[in-house]
Order: structure tokens, then C-alpha cells, then sequence
């Protein structure tokens, strides 16, 4: 990450900490019609936003080096709070956003029609990005092309639990009628992708959901030492192995199409030279790849922005040193 921000970042930064002070949860209203019709922006100085957590910090870091890569100048500023950074998005404080096709359209589509509307991400990802782009174009954002990486929730359990009922998909979990305790944050007992839709869609017994959050140290351990027979995680998550765990695969698309997709603000960055620096991702990062990365920051303390150079230089998209 930039140690020191240019003029540009912190008039961002500055404006960043006022939206956080006055925004309410709906965001701004759509008041500037002209940023929404105007032709696809090429500033040369970019910001680049991150959510905080290190996917999203790893994202935003080859992000920037890409840029710069093709002549652009790229700070980083990190902002934890999708109501805050999505609005700084429409305004041009933020250029450019890693995100998640499914999850923001959903976000969008809540903000636009309110709490209880319908979801509109859903495990396609074509009708997932139709959605996204109609919701994300009257606030002038432009979805550009996702890639092959794609953080989803996913399900595990013990790779011996696995080999003893010749387990490789959630459709072998439910056709060996087996009692199944999930642990999982408390709202898995809910929501659509996760017990109801087990059962509903593979016909697993979830016989209780042990409330010990998604992807947690302790939801691990539960399922490692057998108090549990599986755990709610994401398809990124490098720390499976170090709990003799393995994940089961969703053959029959329960889950929503959670594509990594960046996000750009049109009138600032909306052009061919953008498109074509971050489209450059897309023919290398897998899935697989985010895993390890994640890996490297998280368990080996390495900076994102040492992995993510590495990773970017190991693929020749861009130069060594």
C-alpha cells in the first residue's frame, strides 16, 4: 500500500470521514444526473478502494500495480463500511472498487427498492451481472467483466469424515442420509444458501446449526475434533488444511454467483485504458489463487502488497523489481 498519500488520496480521506459522520444507511440520492450520463471518464490519478479485510486488501493492491502499470497513478485508501465506500464510489472520492457480483447487486437492489425487496443475485452469473449493471448504471458505476476467482460461501468437513462415507459433493452428503450439525453463524438457520437450501436442494439432514460463526478458529475445531460433521466457510479460505478439513463441492449451484468483479466510477474511470489494465486479471486469478494469497497474509504475515506484486510478477503482468 502507498505509505504516503498524494493530494488527490486525501481529499478522499477527507471526505471520506464526512460522508461517515452524515451518511444515513440509504446512501445519497441521485441528484447529479450529469456524472450518470456523461461519456466514460479517463482521470490519470486513481483511487483505489479496499473493504478492509485482506481479500479485499490483496484485490485493491494488484489493482493499483495494474494501473500504474499502464501509466496510471494509483493510491489505496481503506474503507471498511460498504455504506460508506459505495457512496464515495458515485461521487468520484473513490475511483475504483474490488467486489462481488451476487453480494452488491443484492446490496444495490436494497438500497434502490428497499430492505424486503426480492434478491436478484442468484447462481447464474450472466443474469447475475444483467441485474447488477441496470442497478449500478443510474448511479454512474460501470461493472466491468468478472474473472475466474469467485468467493462464495461453501461448506466443509473433516477429510477422514469425507474418505469414510465417500463424500466429494453436498448431493453425496445428502444421499448418505447422514445427521449433519452445521456450524455456522445463527442466521444459517434462515437464510435461502444455507440449512434451509441444504435441505431443500441436496436433502441433507441438518439436524442443528451449532452457532459458532462462518468460517471461525472455533467452527473449525468443532468439525475437526467431530462435536460437529461440517462447517459454513467461502471458497477462499486458506486455512483448511491446518484443520484436517476439505470442502464439498456445490454441484448443484446453491450458492450465489459471488464473482470477483471490479467497480468503477464511469465519469472518472469508466474508459478502455481502465477496462483493459484490470481486465488483464481475469485470465490468471483463480479461485485457488485468492486461497493462497489469503494463505500468505493471514497465516504467514507476509503484506498484501508484497504478495500481490509477487503474484502479479510470477504472471508477467508486470515487471520484476
Amino acid at each position: 500500500m502507498t505509505l504516503l498519500l498524494r493530494a488527490r488520496a486525501r481529499r478522499a480521506l477527507a471526505g471520506l470521514l464526512l460522508l461517515t459522520a452524515t451518511a444515513c444507511t440509504t446512501g445519497p440520492s441521485l441528484e447529479n444526473q450529469g456524472e450518470v450520463t456523461a461519456p466514460p471518464g479517463d482521470s490519470k490519478e486513481l483511487i483505489v478502494g479496499s473493504a478492509g479485510f485482506t481479500e479485499s486488501d490483496l484485490l485493491a493492491q494488484m489493482y493499483a500495480l495494474l494501473l500504474e502499470r499502464a501509466g496510471y497513478s494509483a493510491d489505496i485508501i481503506s474503507v471498511t463500511n460498504r455504506e460508506i465506500y459505495e457512496p464515495a464510489l458515485e461521487s468520484g472520492q473513490i475511483d475504483v472498487v474490488p467486489e462481488y457480483a451476487a453480494t452488491f447487486a443484492d446490496w444495490l437492489n436494497a438500497k434502490a427498492n428497499g430492505a424486503d425487496a426480492a434478491p436478484v443475485g442468484s447462481p447464474d452469473l450472466a443474469a447475475t451481472m444483467k441485474e447488477l449493471r441496470a442497478l449500478a448504471a443510474p448511479r454512474g458505476l460501470m461493472v466491468l467483466d468478472p474473472g475466474r476467482a469467485v468467493d462464495q460461501n461453501a461448506f466443509a468437513v473433516a477429510a477422514s469424515y469425507a474418505k469414510k462415507h465417500g463424500l466429494k459433493t453436498l448431493s453425496d452428503l445428502g444421499r448418505a442420509k447422514l445427521a449433519v450439525r452445521l456450524a455456522a453463524g445463527d442466521e444459517c438457520v434462515q437464510r435461502p444458501y444455507c440449512a434451509p437450501g441444504l435441505k431443500k436442494t441436496y436433502g441433507i439432514d441438518i439436524v442443528a446449526v451449532d452457532p459458532k460463526g462462518v468460517g471461525t478458529t472455533q467452527a473449525k475445531q468443532a468439525v475437526q475434533n467431530g462435536q460437529d460433521q461440517m462447517v459454513l466457510t467461502t471458497t477462499t479460505d486458506a486455512t483448511l488444511d491446518q484443520f484436517g478439513l476439505v470442502l464439498l463441492e456445490d454441484d448443484k449451484k446453491l450458492q450465489n454467483a459471488d464473482y470477483v468483479v471490479p467497480v468503477v466510477n464511469r465519469a472518472r474511470a469508466g474508459s478502455a485504458g481502465v477496462r483493459d489494465a484490470l481486465g488483464r486479471l481475469n485470465t490468471v486469478l483463480t479461485t485457488a489463487d485468492l486461497a493462497s494469497m489469503n494463505e500468505q497474509v493471514d497465516s504467514w504475515r507476509r503484506l498484501p502488497e508484497d504478495v500481490a506484486r509477487t503474484y502479479l510478477e510470477s504472471k508477467k503482468l508486470i515487471p520484476k523489481g
